[in-house]
C-alpha cells in the first residue's frame, strides 16, 4: 500500500502536477497569463489619468477603476495568449508562457479569461455605462481584431493602439470631467498614450524582428523589411509625441516645471530616435525602447502634478 502511495507521489512530483493544487502556483499562472507587468503599466496610466482629471477623487471610484482595469486587461492578455499559443511556441521570448510550455491547458486558460472578463466588466459597470462601454470595446478590439490581424498586416499596430490607449480614457471618464477644459485634457492624455505606442512598439519589433518572423509576425511599418524608413517614421512620431505632451502647458492646464520635465525627457526621446534613424541597429533600438518606457510615466506624472 505504501509503495503505491510513494509511487503515485513520485509520479505527481515528476510531472509537477502536485503543485497545481497550491494556490500560490495558480496565482503565478494567473499573473503570467495576465502579463502582469504590462497590465500594471496599463493600470498605472488609467489611475494617473483619473487623478489628473478628478477634482475630488472618490475612494470607491479608485477601487472600482483599479479592480476593473486589472481584470479586463488580464482577460485581454489571457485570451491573446490562448489564440496565439501555437505562434508563442515558435518564438524564444514567448515559448515558456503557460500555454506553449504545457503548464496549463487551453480549457483552463479560457475559464480564467472568462472569469477575468466578467469580473472586470462588473467593476467597470459600477463606474457608469461609458467606462463599461470603453472597457468592453477595448477587450473586443484587442482580442478579436488586433490579435488575428497581427499575422496579416502591419496596420495591426495602429489598431492595437486604440485598446492600448482606452484605459486612459476610462480613467478620465471615471472621474466625470465636468467642463470643456477637462474634456480637452482627457483627449490629450489619450492622444499621448496613443502616439507613444508607435516608437515604443516599433523599436521592440525591430530588435525582435527575427523572433517575430519565425511566427509569421511582420509588424514594422515596412512589413518584411528592416530599413531606415522605420527609423524615419519613429523619429516623426517621437517629435509629434513630444509636441502633444507639452501642449497642455500652452493651454494653461499645467505649469512650467511640468513642461520642463516633459521637455527634458522629450529631448532624450527625440535624440535617441534620431540616432536610430541615422544608424538603425538592434542596440540603438533597445536603447530607444528603454527610453520610451521611462518617457511615458514621467510625462503622465508631470501632467498629474500640474506644477
Amino acid at each position: 500500500m505504501f509503495r503505491k502511495i510513494n509511487s503515485s507521489w513520485s509520479f505527481f512530483k515528476e510531472k509537477n502536477l502536485y503543485s497545481l493544487t497550491l494556490p500560490v502556483h495558480w496565482i503565478k499562472i494567473w499573473a503570467r497569463l495576465a502579463k502582469l507587468r504590462l497590465t500594471l503599466l496599463v493600470l498605472f496610466s488609467s489611475l494617473v489619468s483619473y487623478f489628473t482629471i478628478a477634482g475630488e477623487p472618490c475612494f470607491y471610484d479608485v477601487l472600482y477603476l483599479t479592480a476593473g482595469g486589472l481584470f479586463i486587461t488580464a482577460a485581454s492578455n489571457t485570451f491573446n495568449q490562448y489564440y496565439e499559443a501555437q505562434t508563442d511556441a515558435m518564438m524564444e521570448r514567448t515559448k515558456t508562457r503557460p500555454l506553449p510550455s504545457g503548464l496549463i491547458n487551453s480549457r483552463s486558460a479560457v475559464m480564467i479569461g472568462v472569469f477575468n472578463a466578467l469580473l472586470g466588466l462588473c467593476f467597470l459597470s459600477l463606474l457608469g455605462i461609458v467606462p463599461l462601454a470603453f472597457g468592453a470595446l477595448s477587450f473586443i478590439m484587442y482580442v478579436y481584431i488586433y490579435t488575428p490581424m497581427k499575422k496579416k498586416n502591419p496596420w495591426a499596430v495602429f489598431i492595437g493602439a486604440f485598446p492600448g490607449s482606452f484605459p486612459v480614457l476610462i480613467g478620465a471618464l471615471a472621474s466625470e470631467p465636468n467642463d470643456r477644459g477637462k474634456w480637452l485634457f482627457s483627449f490629450i492624455l489619450f492622444l499621448i498614450q496613443f502616439i507613444w505606442q508607435f516608437p515604443h512598439f516599433w523599436s521592440l519589433a525591430w530588435f525582435n524582428f527575427d523572433d517575430y518572423a519565425r511566427a509569421g509576425f511582420f509588424l514594422l511599418p515596412t512589413g518584411r523589411e528592416k530599413n531606415r524608413s522605420v527609423g524615419f517614421q519613429v523619429l516623426i512620431y517621437s517629435i509629434f509625441l513630444v509636441v502633444i505632451s507639452v501642449f497642455p502647458f500652452f493651454l494653461n492646464l499645467t505649469g512650467i516645471i511640468s513642461a520642463l520635465s516633459i521637455m527634458i525627457c522629450g529631448v532624450a526621446l527625440i535624440w535617441q530616435s534620431f540616432l536610430f534613424y541615422r544608424h538603425p541597429d538592434d542596440l540603438l533600438a533597445r536603447r530607444l525602447f528603454l527610453i520610451s518606457l521611462v518617457y511615458l510615466p514621467v510625462v503622465q506624472l508631470s501632467l498629474l502634478t500640474g506644477v
